[in-house]
């Protein structure tokens, strides 16, 4: 995958995700976290709920259901996902993101 991060964030800390394939850069705050995310494989996510979390498609297709709704995201599209509302999805390989998570400690550093 061509490295679509320049060195500024390629250079935070890894985010520990327990996800075989994604490349996470963690940039902490004291009331939320922002990841960039690359993912080298097909992934699933099973169904699941947590704080508030925005994200920018940056590369690829992720598809998310969202409350029950199935969703399709492609490079540029934005999503919302409000605190407590169940998802799960399927993000292909190739996908990259900016996430924003309204906790502190959704992930740790690696």
């Amino acid at each position: 995958m061509n490295q679509i991060f320049p060195d500024p964030i390629r250079n935070l800390q890894e985010a520990n995700i327990p996800i075989d394939g994604i490349t996470a850069y963690l940039s902490q705050s004291e009331t939320h976290q922002i990841l960039f995310m690359e993912f080298e494989k097909d992934t699933d996510l099973p169904e699941h709920a947590h704080a508030g979390q925005f994200g920018i498609v940056l590369e690829g297709k992720i598809e998310l259901v969202i409350d029950g709704k199935m969703q399709r995201f492609t490079k540029g599209d934005r999503y919302y996902i409000p605190e407590g509302v169940k998802h799960s999805g399927k993000i292909y390989a190739g996908y990259a993101d900016m996430t924003f998570f309204d906790e502190p400690n959704r992930y740790v550093k690696k």
